[in-house]
């Protein structure tokens, strides 16, 4: 099992960027793909991207592709989810969570997940 943190949320204006990092303790982290997810008030939780063990695979959903970028830094044990051209409809709580399969685009996918972070998107 891994354990994961999310940081960098926060409030920015409609077309601006934030980075979110996703930081994981144990010696096995570079072993999992790590996903990012999203859930708005009322709505399920959202594949938002994934990456592979070593980030040498992407993969996204069509709402964000182009616009973010997810990489990682196995040395670090640490994901980061790059978001760019931020629209209202990005706000939302964001997840991290490690896999042992990718891409995997559902939530049942995943055995670790972080605590989420906020992000608000405003006009």
């Amino acid at each position: 099992q891994v354990q994961l943190v999310e940081s960098g949320g926060g409030l920015v204006q409609a077309g601006g960027s934030l980075r979110l990092s996703c930081a994981a303790s144990g010696r096995t982290f570079s072993r999992y793909p790590i996903g990012w997810f999203r859930q708005a008030p009322g709505k399920e939780r959202e594949f938002v991207g994934a990456i592979n063990f070593d980030g040498g695979s992407t993969s996204y959903a069509d709402s964000v592709k182009g616009r973010f970028t997810i990489s990682r830094d196995n040395v670090k044990n640490t994901v980061y989810l790059q978001m760019d051209s931020l629209k209202r409809e990005d706000t939302a709580v964001y997840y991290c969570a490690a896999s042992n399969v990718y891409p995997t685009v559902t939530p049942t996918g995943y055995s670790s997940w972080g605590q989420g972070t906020q992000v608000t998107v405003s006009s």
